[in-house]
Order: structure tokens, then sequence, then C-alpha cells
């Protein structure tokens, strides 16, 4: 195992962030790209806190998702590549393009990149926002046979751009031309330690309701993962024999209640969730306000609705077993806290 190097597209991020201490966790040489060469202290700085061991085995090199520069240097000599890097916008977004594009054809340059170095597999981080958006709000039980509907009802910028590069990867596999073999991973909104002080997207909404920026608790519901236990379907997924050519849905318990992420962050941190409010928000209120504020306009599509989804094929393929959900939001909060990013 030692001798083996992956390559983690995105390691300044929070997921590859976490995949980068994972991979040297279990032995790998790791290389990882980052925009500029700039980042690389800062991002070892980050990684050491959060208790990086064997940092000798890490390696940057520089690759932007925009750009053909670097990527071959990036690709030489790597056996596994793990493709986690891509723009996170979440919400309203004025140009939609800026997500779509370095999305879709960092995908296609990591792919070409990893083909031309003879790489045998790339696994891919997608998400469930390719999965589960433009569709009907009922009863259904989502899995990897579910694509999101790219002009469908609440699809945002984001899902389409996860949606879009997720399906340019499988069309270019199934070209052939001795194309790696493909394998994507799909998290839920995901959670857990922060690296450095940068805050994810989902995290954001931790980090909001501890520094008591919002008024009130909507009526959303968010299906919650853990971090580490993404980098970790991640790592297996790389060896993982029956895992070629399929996708992986990666969440936990069902969806939590902005106000059941509320209860478990007053429950574990305690003092420390004084300010995280205890009134529901109506859904008239929210209604009412969305004709001015593109972030409740987007909220009103998903008020009342909790998305569910299966796991089992990633329980069953890869051993995968999450821990639960209400842990990965106290992680999140504990880490905001220490960090002191919970001011208002």
């Amino acid at each position: 195992m030692s001798q083996q190097r992956v390559l983690v597209t995105g390691g300044s991020g929070f997921i590859g962030g976490h995949v980068v201490l994972a991979a040297l966790a279990r032995g790998y040489r790791v290389r990882t790209t980052v925009r500029s060469l700039a980042r690389e202290d800062a991002v070892r700085t980050a990684l050491t806190g959060a208790g990086m061991t064997a940092g000798d085995r890490l390696e940057f090199a520089a690759a932007d998702l925009t750009r053909d520069d670097g990527w071959a240097a990036a690709l030489d000599g790597v056996d596994h590549v793990v493709h986690v890097a891509s723009p996170v916008m979440p919400g309203h977004v004025e140009d939609e393009q800026q997500l779509i594009v370095p999305a879709r054809e960092g995908a296609l340059r990591v792919l070409r990149a990893a083909r031309d170095a003879g790489v045998g597999r790339v696994v891919l981080t997608s998400a469930f926002h390719a999965v589960a958006w433009g569709h009907p709000h009922d009863d259904h039980v989502f899995t990897e046979d579910d694509w999101t509907v790219l002009d469908g009802p609440g699809t945002d910028a984001y899902g389409r751009s996860k949606t879009l590069a997720e399906r340019a990867a499988w069309d270019f596999t199934a070209e052939g031309g001795g194309a790696p073999e493909l394998v994507t991973l799909l998290p839920v909104a995901v959670m857990g330690p922060l690296l450095g002080a940068e805050i994810s997207g989902a995290t954001r909404v931790i980090q909001r309701l501890l520094s008591g920026q919002v008024p009130g608790l909507l009526n959303l519901y968010f299906p919650v993962v853990d971090v580490r236990d993404v980098a970790a379907a991640h790592l297996t997924a790389v060896t993982a024999p029956k895992a070629a050519g399929q996708r992986f849905l990666l969440g936990s318990d069902p969806a939590l209640s902005m106000a059941g992420i509320a209860d478990i962050l007053r429950t574990r941190l305690g003092e420390a969730a004084a300010r995280v409010p205890t009134q529901a928000i109506p859904d008239e209120a929210v209604h009412a306000g969305a004709a001015e504020n593109p972030a409740l306009r987007a909220a009103v599509q998903d008020l009342g609705y909790a998305r569910r989804f299966s796991t089992a094929r990633a329980r069953d393929v890869l051993g995968w077993d999450p821990r639960p959900s209400a842990d990965a939001v106290a992680a999140a909060g504990l880490s905001l806290t220490e960090k002191g990013l919970t001011t208002p």
C-alpha cells in the first residue's frame, strides 16, 4: 500500500481535505491538486491541525478545472484518482455557468488525463443534488437509478452543475477508448469537523444557527452525512472490485428537520448553543418574504418536504456503515465553536 499513490483533486476543500487525511491514514502516498501552489502551506497547516500524520507522504500539484495545464503532471505516476474538486454554491446564483462549466469541463479534464496516464479507476464526487431535485414531492425513496430533472421545480444551479458533470463523466467512460473505470459517490448534506477556518456549504446552516443569524426555524429538512464517513467511502471505492461502473448514495439517518438540528446543538453543545433559535417561522411568512429574497425563494420549494433515500448499495457493495447524522451535526457545531466561528 505504501508504494501506491492516489491523486485527490481539491485538497483545500472540505471533503477533499478529509479524503487526503483518510488516504494518508490508510498508508497511501497522496498527491493533491490546488489551483495555486501558494495554497500549499495553508492546506498543510489545516490538515496538521486536523491530526494529519505522515505528512511527508503528501505532495501538491497545481491544476485548475478550467485549464488543461498541469493535469498531465498531476497524474504522472498515479495509481488511483479521487476527483472531488468542483465549485459549491447552493441556492440562487446569478451566472449558472460559473458552476456548470468548471464542474463539467473539470471532470472531463481529469478523466482524459487519467486515461492518458493509464489509471484504471476514477472515483468522482457527485452529490444527492444529482439525484433528487426537480421531482414531485411525494413518498418516493430515491436510489442511484434516479437523476435530477434539470428543468424541474426547485432544481438550482448547483444541482444542474452536479448532474451535468456526472452525466458527462458517464458519457466519457461509455465511449471506451481506454477510459478508466468510473465510480460516482453521491453524498447528502455533508457535515462534520472543519479543516481550518473555511466553512462548507452544509455546515453554514450550523454556523448560522449557533451565531443567532437566523430569527427562527424554517420548516425544512436536511439529510446529513458525516464527512469522515464520506471520505472513507471514497477510499473504499478506489479498490472495491464490485464498485466499478456504479453510483453510490451516501447518507445516514432520515432527514433532520431544522428544529431537530437545533435540538441536537442545544443538547450536545450546551451554553455554546445559547443563540440557537427555538421559535418556528410559519410557512406563510416564508412565502411572503420570498418575493424579495432569493434565498427564501429557494427555501419555499422544499418547505415541509423530507427527501427519502436508500443507501443499501453503499452498505452492501462498500461495506459502508456511517455514524448517526446527529454526530455529524454535533461535530460540526463543536468544530465551529472551538475555532471561534460562531460570533454574530
